[in-house]
């Protein structure tokens, strides 16, 4: 990453600032700094990686903020920005908050200015055109998914606006650098017109490290969950199980201490110069770290209440403070590579939706339960109190939330069902009064004070409990 910082440098400038919703005036950007060959636009595609990589996105943030927020992480230490989320009283003018918005704007306008280049140069072979605008339009995809499922909700669940959408590229001040906020629905749809783009233009999968056909065709289902097709959410889980060279890995803990596994569908690279924060927040001082996120106990009393369960072994005690913690990223130089879709939530997305869909299939939501499961030490879960629709669910909740331990999950799909408000009461803290979520209107997170004072066209649009 660093051998391409200076390009970075420069291509940040077209973006008018970190982010596109609070702009500085700029000049327009320089014929010499454009877009206009293969290797600059290599360049340009290894400068999005970059910011999708950022420590205020999937380099630690994310994972932090949907764990935090949830029944599975707290914040004991002295950063206030988490403590305000662990404990349902986060403003507007978070810093985390803002750094996470910032960052998920600046990876747009940068495959922004990907997608609007690439198309106008001349010397470059149709299949390599291809494979550059189809990786800006996943990474395009999956920052508006992130945006629009923290700041705007789930249509039918909860939430009142999604997100401003930006498809094109800012490279000066005018009109078109303060926009509105758009509808959830055309949030999501936005999501879903970036993935069938790049559907069209990826074919195959050869790296985790880039976005492929299988890394589109997971995140749809994903996405498929969020918007209540779940038909769909199934299809599209099943071509990423049936289609592609995935396999669950014997060895849970080989899927964070190894790199580009069986399992990893999309998996971003970290080295000891460029690292990811994730251990240095988790790990305690005696190991390191920072030591500001532990673990809810009751989140680990559950997991070592099945002692044959494997993904107990990926967490440590620190008798010091008198806290548990997540060891999945345990690299001291935190170039640990970090898991954004890997085949098992294809597993359990597939369980769900075989649940919910509108002729249900429990016998084979059972099935694929069963196979993250048996991967994990432990024997099927069939018979009484796992035979109804609402059983079923809660066990498949159940197993993503133990599945998915700091990788950010939590929340958002606690959000999705609409069980956040029933699960997040009186959470015991290590230091401080347990914490429940009573506010509807914080099952998102407020779009930052800076943007509504800059931006005329957001102001009025603040969500419900941040007015």
């Amino acid at each position: 990453m660093k051998n391409i910082k200076t390009y970075i440098l420069i291509t940040l400038l077209a973006a008018v600032g970190c982010d596109v919703l609070d702009q500085q005036p700029q000049t327009a950007i320089s014929d010499e700094i454009a877009i206009r060959d293969l290797k600059s636009a290599e360049a340009a595609l290894n400068g999005l990686y970059s910011q999708i990589q950022s420590t205020n996105y999937y380099g630690s943030n994310i994972q932090i903020m949907g764990d935090v927020t949830s029944d599975i992480s707290q914040s004991i230490g002295t950063w206030d920005f988490y403590r305000e989320m662990d404990t349902y009283v986060t403003s507007a003018g978070n810093l985390e908050n803002r750094n996470l918005w910032q960052q998920m704007y600046a990876a747009i306008n940068h495959a922004n200015n990907i997608i609007a280049d690439v198309p106008n140069i001349e010397e470059i072979t149709p299949a390599a055109r291809d494979q550059i605008l189809g990786e800006a339009y996943f990474i395009r995809a999956l920052a508006y998914f992130d945006l629009t499922r923290t700041f705007g909700g789930v249509d039918g669940v909860y939430g009142e606006m999604g997100v401003p959408i930006v498809t094109t590229p800012s490279r000066l001040i005018d009109e078109n650098s303060f926009p509105s906020r758009a509808s959830i629905a055309d949030s999501y749809q936005q999501v879903q017109d970036d993935l069938d783009e790049a559907a069209t233009r990826l074919s195959g999968f050869s790296s985790p490290n880039r976005a492929s056909e299988a890394s589109v065709t997971a995140l749809l289902s994903r996405l498929n969950l969020y918007t209540g097709d779940f038909a769909q959410a199934e299809t599209f889980a099943t071509d990423v199980i049936d289609n592609f060279s995935f396999d669950l890995v014997e060895d849970f803990a080989s899927i964070f201490a190894d790199e580009n596994t069986e399992e990893a569908i999309f998996e971003l690279t970290y080295n000891t110069t460029d690292g990811n924060d994730i251990r240095f927040w988790y790990f305690p001082s005696s190991r390191g770290g920072r030591g500001d996120i532990a673990l809810h106990e009751e989140y680990v009393d559950m997991v070592a209440s099945r002692p044959n369960d494997e993904r107990g072994d990926l967490i440590g005690f620190d008798a010091n403070v008198g806290a548990y913690y997540s060891s999945k990223y345990a690299k001291a130089g935190g170039d640990d590579n970090i898991q954004v879709i890997r085949l098992a939530e294809m597993y359990l997305n597939r369980a769900e939706a075989r649940v919910r869909k509108n002729t249900p299939d429990f016998p084979g939501a059972l099935d694929d339960l069963n196979e993250i499961r048996n991967r994990a030490g432990l024997a099927d879960t069939s018979g009484t109190g796992v035979d109804t629709a609402p059983e079923i669910l809660d066990a498949i909740e159940h197993e993503r939330g133990i599945e998915f331990i700091q990788e950010g999950h939590r929340w958002y799909n606690l959000i999705r069902t609409g069980s956040a408000l029933n699960v997040l009461t009186n959470i015991d803290r290590l230091n401080g009064d347990p914490v429940s979520l009573t506010n509807p209107g914080r099952q998102v997170f407020p779009i930052p004070s800076r943007d509504i004072d800059s931006n005329v066209n957001l102001q009025g649009q603040q969500n419900e409990a941040y007015q």
